[in-house]
């Protein structure tokens, strides 16, 4: 139903009144803004209102004495809940709680009440849109977008997906690998915060073909961290620094028998120095990083050996006689000897040794070698038993001999 004019034959509407300010004491009965309207208590498209207690009610003027879709929108500046009903006073069209804005529009005025449709404004801007728009990286809190960046531990292998977005990842693990989803599926602007809390070498990786820092692979040692950063057809990490300035520290530590993990910390040294009277093997466990190890074996071993591991099966450990030292390299997997080759000063200088633990022996069986047992002499020790003598005045062999050539000069 709608009411017509007589002149023209168009919808009649109210009188438009575009905002007005009301302070509800008392219940309010709104009017149309028509000629002929009693009071100054007319009905604006945008309302603002307050009241001090619920028992203030607004009520809107007949719904058929306008056309449908006449409308409202109305905001509570309170600090307390506006109530809006009908022109009857009998049904609630909507309560407004303080802070929020409704907007109410006639569907149908057959009826002084007549129906009203809603539509909710949220607080200042929609609430609702808000959770709606917090894609990855980005969270609702109350009606306004924040950057989200939630931490995740790991300690297995894991795969960086789309969904990672702006996420932190802490490894927590040994030795572990992060592999990166293809740089075109996670695509331009993408990226994720990492850094390596664990006690191993955390190996990043692409897929596909995919490059990180124009390498297939990258590795994190302990306490490494950087932002990971995709351009659509490759990852680049940013702030990934490494420390061009350090200090060697050593580690001493007495070992006796068994196996001996290091920590972290302990392992952080570069020099290792082990003590003490062995009273069976020692392995020694560092952890599996890429690492430069001097290692200097200063037990008091008798016919014991001190071996050190990663612990990975497999892979390649080193064996260090008593009194011996050895720079040692950890591949993160593998102990290997640093030196294969003598480059620059030829001169090399050991240490006297014993009969039991020559100063030049061999990692499989390290009483088998040579030593000096005292000034001017050459001996040589097989399973820790002296076998020959050099010295100036000629060669005592321990012994009977087989001469196969036979023997030839001198006398006999």
């Amino acid at each position: 139903m709608s009411f017509n004019s007589p002149f023209t034959g168009n919808v009649v509407q109210p009188t438009d009144v575009s905002y007005r300010r009301i302070i509800l004491t008392t219940d309010l009965q709104l009017e149309w803004p028509i000629n002929g309207t009693s009071t100054d208590d007319a009905a604006a498209r945008i309302m603002e209102v307050s009241t001090t207690t619920t028992a203030n009610e607004l009520w809107m003027p007949p719904a058929n004495q306008a056309s449908v879709g006449q409308d409202a929108l109305i905001r509570n500046v309170g600090a307390v809940a506006v109530t809006v009903k009908d022109y009857t006073g009998a049904n609630t069209i909507v309560t407004v709680a303080a802070g929020e804005a409704q907007y109410i529009y006639i569907v149908t005025n057959a009826t002084t009440a007549g129906t009203w449709g809603i539509i909710a404004f949220g607080i200042g801007s929609s609430g609702a849109d808000a959770a709606t728009l917090a894609g990855y990286g980005l969270l609702a809190i109350g009606q306004t977008l924040n950057q989200s960046q939630p931490v995740t531990t790991f300690s297995s292998n894991y795969t960086a997906l789309a969904s990672d977005r702006s996420n932190t990842y802490v490894w927590t693990g040994g030795a572990g690998t992060l592999t990166l989803s293809s740089a075109s599926t996670l695509a331009d602007n993408w990226f994720m915060f990492l850094r390596n809390g664990g006690t191993g070498a955390l190996t990043v990786s692409g897929t596909g073909g995919d490059t990180i820092n124009g390498s297939a692979s990258l590795i994190f040692q302990p306490s490494d961290s950087a932002i990971i950063v995709c351009s659509g057809t490759t990852f680049y990490t940013v702030g990934l620094g490494k420390n061009t300035q350090f200090a060697f520290t050593q580690l001493t530590k007495a070992v006796t028998s068994g196996t001996v993990t290091l920590t972290a910390t302990e392992a952080s040294n570069v020099i290792q120095k082990f003590t003490g009277t062995l009273s069976g093997n020692v392995t020694v466990i560092v952890p599996p990083t890429v690492q430069v190890y001097y290692v200097q074996n200063a037990t008091t071993a008798g016919a014991f050996t001190l071996t050190l591991s990663t612990g990975v099966g497999g892979a390649s450990t080193a064996t260090i006689a008593a009194g011996n030292q050895a720079t040692l390299i950890c591949d993160s997997v593998n102990l290997l000897n640093a030196n294969t080759v003598l480059a620059g000063s030829s001169a090399i200088s050991l240490l006297n040794g014993t009969v039991s633990n020559p100063s030049l022996n061999f990692a499989s069986e390290p009483t088998t070698g040579i030593y000096r047992a005292a000034s001017g002499e050459f001996n040589h020790a097989i399973l820790g038993v002296l076998r020959s003598t050099l010295s100036a005045t000629g060669l005592a062999i321990v012994g009977t001999g087989n001469f196969t050539g036979g023997v030839s000069g001198g006398a006999f």
